[in-house]
């Protein structure tokens, strides 16, 4: 493709860029290097999220003056253009899992995440015309719960029998780099471009003041690995799955992928037994794997209940997508109704955070101020989970909360401030946010 000669702002040449993408599928963009200037990277730094952990050399943004930032960014920028650009090594650290294990996370340094903030737009720019209906993770204008009714309406209104429920094991770790790039230069043939998102893949990991290379893999936490992690399954799952597993099933079959979560419905248990099998074979060839633990087939859909119970079971299986346990059920007319519950681990996870907060805030602030941060965590709560069907579970976990909040204020003093009855008068003076169902998924038809 050639040179893009705009006199106009990054952003512009973004617009453009898409727009080129868009309309010549085939081009491979020769010069994006040039775009990570100075202005268009101050602007990203503006972008950058506050009060966010330090990378390995203890900046945060707050941390940074305006005259440091510029500086900094016009220094990164002259590097660049020499070649001389390292980013730094990602500082590790581990987040707890609702099992017990912990998730590594590599956070980087202030003016790595602005340079990987660049990259990402342009990134961004050129691969979004290009990605397929059934990816939503990570995506302009997408989201978990536009993935969540478009599993709705593959079971509610295709004719899906079984769901084959994947789990990649430790997939950001096991990202093949010499993959990742094949993935790039479908689109990009920049060597400049590319060789600054290549240094972020080779860049390493600080785990207790040892340096550790990265021979595969995205960290976890990097503003770069959810669109890398796009642009890689896009080519070795979603395009594969569209092209070549659909032509070779007899069946309806459907794939819907969230970053590396997704689930596939098929017509009968025969073809999901191959899609799997299919599914294996294809993610081994690029260095991943399925987890055993995690992935299973189950019979689902209109059908299932009468079939477990032909088969002596009391009720048929589940499946979790999302942070919510999809089961069968019927409607108030006796029909086949697909419903969502908060799966038990996201229940217990959201309680026991809540309950740790209370317990660690409730003597540090003042009430009105914990009240404020505790209807907003509680409006979050149901801005996610209030979707059809899910009434019971958030109206538990408001149960629960009130609970432990009812707790946690008795404690703040030696002397006990509630009982119920003043506690429930309280509540009507400071009322809490009711539990509501934000989404629907019910309006398909």
């Amino acid at each position: 493709m050639p040179y893009l000669e705009v006199e106009n702002t990054t952003e512009t040449k973004l617009a453009l860029i898409t727009k080129r993408s868009s309309t010549h599928s085939q081009d491979r963009f020769t010069s994006l290097a040039y775009l990570l200037n100075a202005e268009y990277l101050q602007g990203c730094y503006k972008d950058l999220k506050k009060h966010k952990a330090a990378g390995i050399d203890g900046r945060t943004k707050e941390s940074y003056t305006d005259e440091e930032i510029e500086q900094e960014i016009k220094n990164t920028v002259a590097k660049m253009k020499d070649r001389k650009y390292r980013p730094k090594p990602v500082k590790r650290v581990y987040i707890k899992k609702a099992n017990g294990k912990q998730r590594p996370l590599g956070i980087p340094t202030i003016i790595d995440k602005v340079v990987q903030l660049g990259i990402k737009k342009i990134l961004e720019a050129i691969w979004e015309p290009h990605f397929l209906d059934t990816s939503y993770g990570f995506r302009l204008n997408r989201n978990c719960h536009q993935a969540l009714k478009a599993v709705h309406t593959m079971v509610m209104t295709k004719p899906i029998n079984w769901i084959v429920d994947v789990d990649i094991k430790g997939f950001f770790d096991n990202v093949d780099h010499s993959w990742m790039i094949e993935c790039l230069n479908q689109k990009i043939n920049d060597p400049r471009f590319k060789s600054i998102v290549i240094k972020f893949l080779k860049a390493g990991v600080i785990e207790e003041g040892i340096q550790h290379k990265t021979k595969k893999g995205t960290p976890q936490g990097g503003i770069l690995s959810p669109v890398l992690a796009n642009i890689y399954l896009h080519y070795v799952l979603d395009l594969w799955f569209e092209k070549v597993e659909k032509k070779n099933t007899q069946g309806y079959t459907e794939m819907i992928r969230y970053a590396d979560d997704f689930v596939i419905g098929a017509q009968t248990k025969q073809e999901a037994i191959r899609i799997l099998k299919d599914v294996e074979a294809r993610l081994k060839k690029f260095g991943l794997e399925v987890s055993e633990e995690k992935t299973k087939i189950i019979e689902f859909g209109r059908f299932a209940k009468q079939n477990s119970i032909n088969r002596g079971k009391r009720k048929p299986g589940t499946f979790d997508f999302l942070g919510f346990t999809h089961y069968c059920s019927t409607s108030r007319k006796g029909n086949f109704l697909m419903k969502v519950q908060t799966s038990s681990k996201r229940q217990r996870q959201a309680l026991t955070g809540m309950n740790l907060w209370l317990k660690k805030t409730r003597n540090k602030l003042k009430t009105k101020q914990l009240w404020c941060i505790l209807k907003s965590k509680m409006q979050g709560h149901y801005n996610y989970y209030g979707i059809s069907s899910n009434s019971r579970s958030i109206n538990t976990f408001h149960y629960q909360t009130r609970k432990l909040l009812f707790k946690w204020m008795n404690r703040r003093s030696h002397k006990k401030s509630f009982n119920w009855t003043k506690f429930d008068k309280y509540l009507q003076l400071y009322p809490l946010p009711k539990p509501v169902l934000v989404h629907s998924m019910y309006d398909i038809w």
